[in-house]
């Protein structure tokens, strides 16, 4: 089983989304084990504080050390796993991505720290965290929403969890984005279901699918084509388009 630790001064603001849909379902059937850390049950003060003003002055308020150190230290004192990976949510991070996903979720023991205010002391940063991760290219007020959605794209992707053919054609594994699905009725509002789909034909409908993917990357992200796995066929249909 997996463990989560996310270290944050607004638990509740995590509570809803991992009691919900997938997530609950992973943990009822013990996938995974998320506990939610109140940052301020680590402090010694009668205000409960773990931020304070920076050095040299400047805006805004930093998470202190004290509490940050305590909390990790005794996380990974208690935990089953010989390695505990520690990962600070802050937009200074590499930018998340399913290869990430895929790889953090190999790991036993997961320790987040969601950021706030300016940030975490440095001393934290070098000492503590193995890897800082961005879901993007914004700033958000805080490190939980962030944690949430590192926290789902792991969990989905837990050994065992989902059928392996489930999140094999999804958007971003092997690098391309996923073709257009269609359901029941094959006509709606005069738009039809492409006649492929309800050929019965595996073959031709694993073609079009293919060719639906790269197309729909090379117009949208056309980035991602150039880290692709692509076949000679892959080549000659993109220089087509």
């Amino acid at each position: 089983m997996m463990k989560i630790d996310v270290v944050t001064i607004f638990p509740g603001i995590l509570e809803g989304p991992f009691k919900e849909s997938m997530i609950k379902r992973a943990i009822d059937k013990g996938f995974v084990e998320i506990n939610l850390v109140d940052l301020r049950d680590y402090t010694h003060d009668q205000h409960r504080q773990v931020d304070d003003y920076p050095y040299g002055g400047g805006y805004g308020m930093v998470l202190k050390p004290e509490p940050l150190f305590e909390a990790i230290e005794d996380l990974k004192n208690h935990s089953d796993s010989h390695h505990s990976r520690v990962i600070l949510l802050t937009p200074q991070g590499k930018r998340f991505d399913q290869q990430d996903a895929r790889r953090l979720s190999t790991d036993a023991h997961l320790i987040m720290i969601c950021g706030r205010y300016e940030g975490v002391d440095e001393r934290v940063r070098i000492e503590l965290v193995d890897e800082e991760v961005s879901i993007g290219d914004f700033v958000l007020t805080g490190g939980e929403l962030g944690a949430a959605v590192v926290v789902d794209a792991i969990v989905r992707l837990l050994p065992g969890f989902l059928a392996e053919e489930a999140s094999a054609d999804e958007s971003f594994t092997g690098s391309l984005l996923e073709y257009p699905h269609y359901t029941r009725p094959a006509i709606y509002r005069g738009m039809a279901v492409p006649p492929v789909l309800l050929s019965g034909n595996h073959g031709e409908i694993s073609r079009w699918r293919r060719k639906q993917s790269l197309k729909r990357t090379q117009e949208r992200r056309p980035d991602l084509l150039k880290k692709a796995n692509l076949s000679k066929m892959d080549q000659d249909y993109l220089e087509e388009l």
